[in-house]
């Protein structure tokens, strides 16, 4: 069994909504390096049906010539949480989807994958699976900069106690934070 590891790229004021304000500080090699060190060690991804939709046509016609990531997005076991999907296989290969969100088949996929499940975006997902103490690592990458709306990873009125696992500091001034789940 491994961990369930959520990546997050986020803005100092919380918001995970689509990251296209991430452009601008480029992707330096301590980037993708910290990244591809949670891409390492998953055998699985799992993502909520709109970043699957969002992920699918962007990289599914990628390839490692493009981007050193495209192999491990393209040629990984791909598990979609949707409630409204039936087919996931004909829109990404190596798609499966789970049906709707259930605590217990995460646990369950968690047992199942040889490895560790790499989550990426999906805000509604990963904020049930926070509540429901499904997630090993939360790696927010936060950018420095406030954009003032959007989609928070964290809603007014939300309380999540979490852990400190580690800090980065990456060249383009991004900060990569570690959270666990807080000590009981």
């Amino acid at each position: 069994m491994g961990a369930i590891k959520v990546h997050e790229f986020t803005t100092v004021d919380g918001v995970v909504d689509a990251p296209m304000w991430t452009m601008e500080y480029g992707f330096p090699t301590d980037l993708a390096a910290s990244i591809g060190a949670l891409t390492g060690s998953s055998t699985g991804i799992l993502l909520g049906r709109t970043t699957f939709e969002m992920f699918a046509p962007a990289w599914s016609t990628r390839t490692v010539e493009d981007d050193e990531g495209a192999p491990f997005f393209n040629d990984t076991r791909k598990y979609v949480v949707s409630s409204t999907m039936t087919d996931a296989e004909s829109v990404w290969r190596n798609s499966t989807v789970l049906g709707g969100y259930s605590p217990d088949r995460i646990r369950a996929l968690e047992e199942e994958v040889d490895g560790d499940l790499y989550v990426s975006g999906s805000a509604t997902l990963v904020r049930a699976m926070l509540a429901d103490g499904l997630v090993d690592e939360l790696h927010l990458y936060v950018y420095p900069l406030a954009v003032g709306t959007g989609i928070r990873l964290f809603p007014e009125g939300t309380s999540q106690p979490l852990a400190l696992l580690g800090v980065e500091s990456l060249s383009n001034g991004v900060a990569h934070l570690t959270y666990g789940p807080a000590p009981a």
